[in-house]
């Protein structure tokens, strides 16, 4: 168990920079590349790169490249796009399906937040996932806080998630968090959560649960679901401000043109994290097909 939640080692952020160079190659890149070409630019063989790169990514980079090519976001927007009101009728609140496992979660008390975690125990440990290291937060009551340090370094995001309730008691604690860390990409676990923030942030966030996997919504639906449509700003700073990333699904906010807009934890982490939900989505419908 303590291995599955551990500070990542140096062969670990190797193989997340030769990712990351190979993302930023096919970003640039005004055509899709062929695995030979990405290859030979990552200097391995197809075979090795193929593996590595699946492994980090969930993908292939073929199939990456596909979710990731220019007008992707807008045709999430116009083929796969759900209304919050519509999704809250069919049942799918913050209590429902999320990422295929069941989520329960509580919000804190509008008093506790003020006082900056003042009393609270939180327990973090750092975790393997499809998109670089995470950081996983959790007090007695479930998860409070997800991180990716990818583009922000480990350093910087522990930093950011302490900040967010400074007078709490931060304990490392891989053996604690990894049972919760393991819930949150194996099917059909539980997770539980507890949900630290201001009032109006809470409201966002439980909106956003309502999201299903491989649909994305617009900051303007956001504000009209919380019951406050001109609140768009205010809405895009809740996003992000959002502790439990991708179980709460900020990267699921786009912009109304269809653009991505920005990601806390760095934009390439948001395009990660649609590629590989659009993905797994996909990919039964086609073998149904």
């Amino acid at each position: 168990m303590a291995r599955y939640c551990r500070v990542m080692e140096q062969d670990h952020s190797y193989h997340y920079n030769v990712i990351r160079r190979a993302i930023d190659v096919i970003d640039a890149a005004p055509a899709p590349l062929s695995l030979e070409a990405l290859a030979q630019a990552m200097q391995m063989s197809p075979a090795h790169f193929q593996r590595l790169f699946s492994s980090w990514v969930g993908i292939s980079p073929k199939r990456y490249q596909q979710y990731l090519a220019l007008g992707h976001a807008k045709q999430l927007l116009a083929a796969r796009f759900t209304t919050l009101e519509t999704a809250q009728e069919v049942g799918l609140t913050g209590t429902g399906r999320l990422h295929d496992l069941f989520v329960t979660w509580e919000a804190m008390a509008p008093g506790d937040y003020a006082r900056g975690g003042a009393g609270l125990v939180i327990r973090h440990g750092w975790c393997d996932s499809p998109f670089g290291p995470m950081l996983a937060m959790a007090t007695e009551r479930g998860l409070c806080g997800l991180g990716f340090a990818a583009e922000t370094g480990a350093a910087a995001t522990l930093a950011d998630l302490v900040a967010r309730w400074p007078d709490a008691t931060h304990l490392a604690d891989d053996d604690a968090v990894a049972p919760l860390a393991q819930a949150i990409f194996a099917g059909q676990a539980k997770a539980r959560l507890h949900l630290i923030g201001a009032p109006f942030q809470i409201k966002v966030w439980e909106a956003l649960l309502r999201i299903p996997t491989g649909h994305v919504t617009t900051y303007s639906e956001i504000a009209g679901a919380v019951g406050n449509p001109r609140a768009v700003r205010a809405v895009g700073t809740a996003v992000g401000r959002n502790p439990i990333s991708w179980l709460i699904p900020c990267h699921r906010a786009l912009r109304k043109s269809g653009e991505l807009g920005g990601y806390h934890w760095g934009l390439p982490v948001k395009r990660a994290m649609l590629a590989w939900e659009a993905a797994k989505t996909e990919e039964p419908r086609r073998a149904a097909r």
